[in-house]
């Protein structure tokens, strides 16, 4: 097994390759393109999180990113279902605890009075079955901020002046006057 002071070395080593590789074939244009100013709406950001706050998935349509929506609704479906199903097994063993402690007979109850779970065992099912309906509660509080968040950040990130005429294609090429391994980083920009 590689310690992690010689994977630290080979990755010093790749990268101080990489630096010395790469050579001066960037070309900055002169040319500067403008954003129609037109174009942006500072509020667009904060639409889009409302938007999402009010209804979740809205922020995504608003972006007209409509892909998204169902992403949105099976996550917070998926961790509202267990939520519920946490929470009604909860009620389930719970109720059961308090019925066998008042000696009347419940659900877990076998022939003769003779329970098939203990009183400890239902009050273990009591605590894991709360556990995990707490913890679907915070992922799905989660996952409607993550979704609130990522509304807001896709409408700022439409506002960006993008452009396909930049390629970033990283390669390793063989030297050929010392036969060893050059990697290096090409940045490409056509127009």
């Amino acid at each position: 097994m590689l310690k992690p002071t010689y994977i630290f070395s080979i990755v010093c080593f790749f990268c101080v390759h990489l630096a010395v590789a790469q050579e001066d074939e960037l070309i900055i244009s002169e040319s500067i393109q403008v954003v129609d100013e037109e174009s942006i709406d500072p509020l667009a950001p904060s639409r889009a999180a409302f938007y999402s706050t009010i209804l979740p998935g809205l922020g995504q349509v608003y972006n007209k990113k409509y892909w998204k929506v169902p992403i949105v609704y099976a996550a917070l479906g998926t961790s509202i279902y267990f939520y519920i199903e946490n929470n009604n097994q909860y009620n389930r063993y719970r109720d059961a605890f308090k019925l066998g402690e008042n000696g009347k007979p419940h659900e877990f109850d076998g022939e003769n009075g003779n329970s098939f779970l203990s009183r400890d065992a239902l009050m273990r099912a009591q605590t894991q079955f709360k556990e995990s309906r707490d913890l679907s509660l915070l992922i799905t509080i989660g996952i409607y901020g993550l979704q609130i968040v990522e509304a807001s950040v896709n409408a700022h990130l439409m506002q960006m002046n993008t452009i396909d005429d930049i390629s970033f294609n990283p390669n390793i090429t063989i030297d050929p006057i010392t036969n060893k391994l050059i990697g290096g980083i090409a940045l490409s920009y056509n127009f």
